[in-house]
């Protein structure tokens, strides 16, 4: 894949920023008193792979005017090494616009996760593309990636043009683009048909489409893996099918990843990926990896998918440090990956939990 030169940001993801909480000691939400809190959105929890290891990365989004919680927002993104810019909104009384709240119940042994969103009033859900000078940051500053989720794309009407705008922009000025299908049917409802034409204009513009099998199915209509065998990696050749239809589809493409998971128990997966780059296949058979906290791990896999792309690497090292970096995020609190370096992520691949001093 031939990156933009001298671009100054690595990634650029459109976002809807807001806020996780989650129980401590890996209790349910309906019995804990305790609850931590951090910044999140799919879209820079996959910024947070390339900015953890020097990589410049930019989150276009928007925030309440003087709310609190937007000011927690920006102080988070900024430890994190993620800038960002985006319109200071109104927040037009107590029952007008704020960040959304996402409640985590990360899940231990047999009782799984659960996680409820209280999506009222997003601010995110305002933005488009007049909110930001396109010319400014893709032609003077400059950006390699343009990742885009489908959870942002489907958020509003207005969200969707936003990133319909923004792919037209980054094919215009050589710009790879990303984008994670990341289907949601509560985003979807009543809005099939107008979401169907929006997601298939974007994966046609993509330059690399990720995504499940239930991705590809519901959000792009291609038919999925075949039923199979009982695990995970008997499956795979009914995964690649899926993945050989949606390339017939959708030709710019020169990249298509899944990751492959089996869940064992909340604390336990069989954690998997499979990717077709330039018309060669890279598989990353399931193994197993213990599980703190299971959200974010696709995000992971997807930061890491792209760093190696941003690195120059070779395409089997893309899905190797995905994997990894995947793998890394579900052993933190925080729904995100943020490796030390690179080292530590190639020791998780290897599965070298050994000290280091």
């Amino acid at each position: 894949m031939k990156l933009k030169e001298n671009a100054k940001y690595a990634i650029v993801v459109p976002t809807s920023m807001g806020v996780r909480i989650t129980p401590a000691y890996r209790q349910p939400v309906n019995i804990s008193r305790d609850f931590r809190l951090q910044a999140t959105s799919a879209e820079s929890n996959v910024l947070n792979i390339a900015a953890s290891l020097g990589l410049k990365t930019k989150a276009l989004t928007a925030f309440v005017a003087g709310s609190p919680i937007a000011d927690f927002i920006k102080r988070e993104l900024r430890f994190r090494n993620i800038e960002f810019e985006g319109p200071e909104v109104p927040q037009g009384g107590p029952w007008g616009y704020r960040h959304q709240f996402n409640i985590a119940d990360s899940g231990y042994g047999f009782r799984g996760p659960r996680v409820h969103n209280d999506r009222a009033g997003e601010v995110g859900r305002t933005l488009k593309a007049a909110d930001f000078d396109l010319e400014r940051i893709f032609e003077k500053e400059g950006v390699a990636v343009l990742h885009m989720s489908g959870l942002f794309a489907a958020l509003s009407p207005e969200t969707s043009r936003l990133c319909l705008e923004l792919a037209k922009k980054a094919k215009e000025t050589g710009t790879l683009v990303s984008f994670d299908l990341n289907y949601r049917a509560s985003f979807w409802e009543g809005r099939e048909k107008e979401l169907r034409a929006v997601f298939s204009e974007i994966a046609s513009k993509a330059d690399a489409l990720i995504g499940n099998e239930e991705d590809f199915q519901l959000a792009l209509g291609i038919k999925g893996p075949e039923a199979g065998g009982k695990d995970l990696a008997s499956k795979t050749d009914s995964f690649k099918a899926m993945i050989e239809r949606a390339r017939e589809e959708y030709k710019n493409a020169s990249v298509f990843a899944t990751t492959l998971r089996e869940v064992a128990s909340a604390n336990s997966h069989f954690w998997g990926a499979l990717m077709l780059a330039d018309g060669e296949w890279y598989i990353e058979p399931p193994r197993e990896i213990p599980v703190l906290d299971r959200i974010g791990g696709g995000d992971g896999f997807v930061g890491g998918l792209l760093y190696g792309i941003l690195k120059g690497w070779e395409p089997a090292k893309w899905a190797q440090f995905g994997w990894a970096t995947g793998a890394l995020a579900v052993t933190m609190l925080d729904d995100y990956a943020s490796p030390a370096d690179e080292e530590q992520v190639w020791s998780v691949y290897k599965g070298n939990a050994r000290v280091k001093r």
